[in-house]
């Protein structure tokens, strides 16, 4: 758990600083949302990468974080600011697991 809370923490870090200041800024706020669901992508995949959680477990748990993600958007955000988040959680999310696959462990914890 520690562990997920760093990549997530590290995550939303790096990501702000290069969409803040290396990708054109679209404002801190929002920069700061978008690297927030990087993070927390990366953070939640690590996360359920463990043989305690079940295929619908993992499934649900991250369409849980994907609407966590559209509400905080949609708080503070309009719906076209709140999607992309959702399609940047996803991407992370499936790269972390396409990465993992390759590993005869299909897992990156290990």
């Amino acid at each position: 758990m520690q562990r997920a809370l760093l990549y997530f923490i590290a995550g939303t870090a790096i990501s702000f600083l290069l969409n803040h200041y290396l990708l054109g800024s679209q404002g801190w706020q929002l920069d700061l949302y978008y690297g927030a669901a990087f993070g927390a992508a990366w953070g939640m995949a690590y996360f359920l990468d463990d043989l305690k959680f079940t295929l619908p477990q993992k499934l649900g748990i991250s369409f849980l974080g994907i609407s966590v993600l559209v509400g905080v958007g949609l708080l503070f955000f309009n719906v076209e600011k709140a999607v992309p988040s959702v399609i940047k959680f996803s991407m992370v999310f499936v790269a972390y697991y396409l990465i993992a696959s390759f590993r005869s462990s299909k897992s990156l914890r290990n």
